[in-house]
């Protein structure tokens, strides 16, 4: 009843919160508006600018948290979020490649993507053949080393960019963004992240074995390893597709998993999709703060991280003695 109540209460956030983000902004609309069809000016704002920008937030909210809740199960570590294997750094490191090329938006996120993807090869690649070292900590270690490379990387491509063009654009992308988002490619993204939480889903009830100690689980009948690359997979999938969509933002993989936690439990079952709720409600509510709070529109990642601190402390306050 408990678990029952806390998703309805994060499904009613989340329809509250789209519901204030189509309403709220520079040209202040209601829902009456669109379906009367009296103002088309109101159907332009709502359609083709406010929706797609609500509809990437919702994704990459859902994607992000349900990527943190993974890999904080999986690798027992409660200060694990989306990038800890690199993701992150290795989409930036392409998409601002692909900006020195002076390639187009779609190449810039596809190669964004590639990126995410291939820096998670790597690390899981280095990590399996550190035998002598727990696999877990492995891959936590060698995903710090490569994210930090790539970071480094990024850097210096900053200090080789045009500064009057092509500087801001990537300082612009590395902050996050979800204005540039079309419906072509919500569509293509919505299509990835179910592909990448397909596996997620179905595999919800053996992850809980996950974070107990391998041997415990080969006892009941898991491998450990085999499972964990299926799983570290899919929620790199996800990772990639939301960092490619709006860049890079922080914070909601590590925070929201820890409120959804201590609202329904550890059970995967449960806070996967608690975890997807609250974290496309709560970038929903930043996007719409970035909208409104300024003249000038704020980057989600720097709101992400100042709403994140504080409320991080609260929850790490809330919680009894363990995670």
């Amino acid at each position: 009843m408990r678990s029952g109540a806390a998703i309805a209460v994060g499904a009613a956030a989340l329809a509250a919160m789209t519901g204030l983000a189509l309403s709220v902004g520079r040209y202040p609309v209601g829902l009456a508006d669109l379906f009367s069809g009296s103002d088309p000016n109101a159907a332009a704002v709502l359609l083709q600018i406010r929706a797609p920008r609500i509809g990437a937030a919702l994704l990459v909210g859902a994607a992000l948290a349900a990527a943190g809740a993974v890999y904080q199960a999986i690798l027992r570590n409660p200060l694990v979020s989306p990038d800890i294997l690199g993701v992150s750094s290795g989409a930036a490191f392409g998409a601002v490649l692909a900006m020195l090329a002076g390639l187009g938006a779609a190449l810039v996120q596809a190669s964004a993507f590639a990126g995410g993807v291939l820096a998670v090869a790597l690390v899981y690649a280095v990590a399996i053949r550190l035998r002598r070292h727990d696999p877990l900590l492995a891959l936590v270690l060698t995903g710090v080393v490569v994210g930090t490379l790539l970071a480094s990387l990024v850097s210096l491509l900053k200090l080789l960019a045009d500064p009057a063009g092509q500087l801001p654009a990537i300082t612009f992308w590395l902050l996050g963004s979800l204005t540039l988002a079309t419906p072509a490619e919500l569509a293509l993204a919505a299509v990835l992240l179910v592909a990448g939480l397909v596996p997620l889903i179905a595999l919800r009830w053996r992850l809980d074995v996950l974070t107990l100690p391998d041997e415990e689980a080969r006892a009941l009948g898991v491998e450990p390893a085999r499972l964990r690359a299926v799983v570290i997979g899919a929620a790199t999938l996800i990772t990639a597709v939301s960092v490619a969509l709006g860049g890079i933002i922080g914070w909601i993989g590590l925070l929201v998993p820890h409120a959804a936690r201590l609202m329904v439990g550890p059970a995967f079952a449960r806070l996967l999709p608690l975890s997807m709720l609250l974290g496309a409600a709560f970038l929903v509510a930043v996007d719409t703060l970035c909208r409104v709070i300024a003249q000038i529109e704020l980057p989600p990642g720097v709101v992400t991280a100042l709403l994140g601190t504080p409320l991080f402390l609260w929850l790490f306050a809330a919680t009894r003695r363990t995670w």
